[in-house]
């Protein structure tokens, strides 16, 4: 897959088959217009292409206010779309500049004229450009003026995958882990360097890796601890206990930590990568009145994990 950065030092695109969109989390009904962009790219001798943008819209327009908490962080989206067969990303620098475009000048003078657009796949009701006044009815209009195609993805095709990033931001504040996965295809996942901690857990019997964020726009689960499978660098995977929370028996200070326990595993994990795949949630965010009872507690989940595991379909 080829990604470039805004139309600098763009290739030249053999029959660009094309749809618009942020896509945060890739979710089914993204997954859906992909697959449809690729076969038609594929029967035209094409290449399927998406046009997308960083920062996120909101986060531009209402810096102060927006709010907004990703699915995805901008490299685990590109690593997903990656792996849907997309060919070609077009991710635009957005800004105030341009988004007082309106959808004609940005379909005339990006698509056609940098793009050299011949198919826009897209959905019933997706709109962009200023004030959000593109439309399909817009671009079929404009269509004949330019020499490209449209091909609509239906309400039907759309709306029976009955799924949306909304939808999928609630499940996951809410915990609903397992069901923001089937909403997804696959497990939501977060990524992260090991970094320092206070090594409590290793004191305590449970040594645990502290995981850093890449940045504070990615949304966390709602506390409490899950079942994950942790993938290393070299691609070994672990079962494993993720504990996300501000860890209320030995700090007060609200902070939010990710650390996870990796079952069966001995060694130096400071400084790697890792892939928390979040399987399950196993149970709420506690305050123990005393290190002995969280100890307790930290038993009794790795054995409600390992009990799970037995049943766990790979």
């Amino acid at each position: 897959m080829k990604v470039f950065q805004g139309f600098n030092e763009i290739a030249k695109i053999p029959h660009p088959v094309l749809t618009i969109g942020t896509f945060d989390g890739v979710h089914l009904g993204h997954q859906k217009i992909i697959k449809q962009l690729n076969e038609v790219a594929e029967k035209i001798g094409g290449e399927s292409v998406l046009f997308t943008f960083y920062p996120h819209p909101r986060m531009v327009l209402f810096p102060e206010s927006h709010g907004l908490k990703l699915i995805q962080t901008q490299v685990e989206k590109l690593d997903k779309l990656e792996r849907m067969g997309l060919k070609n990303i077009i991710v635009h620098p957005f800004t105030k500049e341009f988004s007082r475009l309106t959808a004609l000048e940005f379909v005339r003078d990006y698509l056609v004229n940098k793009l050299n657009i011949k198919t826009i796949v897209i959905g019933y009701d997706h709109q962009f450009g200023k004030n959000r006044e593109g439309s399909l009815e817009l671009l079929k209009e404009l269509a004949p003026v330019y020499d490209f195609e449209v091909i609509e993805i239906g309400a039907k095709d759309i709306d029976e995958v009955n799924v949306s990033s909304t939808k999928i931001r609630e499940a996951l504040k809410e915990g609903n882990i397992e069901l923001a996965n089937t909403y997804l295809g696959e497990e939501f996942q977060i990524n992260g360097p090991v970094v320092h901690g206070q090594q409590l857990g290793t004191k305590l019997g449970f040594p645990t890796a502290n995981i850093e964020l890449e940045n504070d726009i990615k949304l966390i689960p709602k506390n409490g601890v899950y079942a994950t499978r942790v993938a290393r660098e070299n691609n070994a995977e672990y079962f494993g206990l993720v504990s996300i929370g501000e860890r209320p028996t030995v700090d007060d200070s609200g902070r939010i930590s990710i650390e996870v326990y990796l079952l069966d595993f001995e060694g130096d994990l400071y400084g790697e990568n890792l892939r928390l795949k979040i399987l399950k949630r196993i149970r709420d965010e506690k305050k123990f009145d005393t290190l002995d009872e969280l100890v307790k507690e930290m038993h009794k989940d790795e054995e409600r994990l390992r009990n799970w595991i037995v049943d766990y379909n790979w």
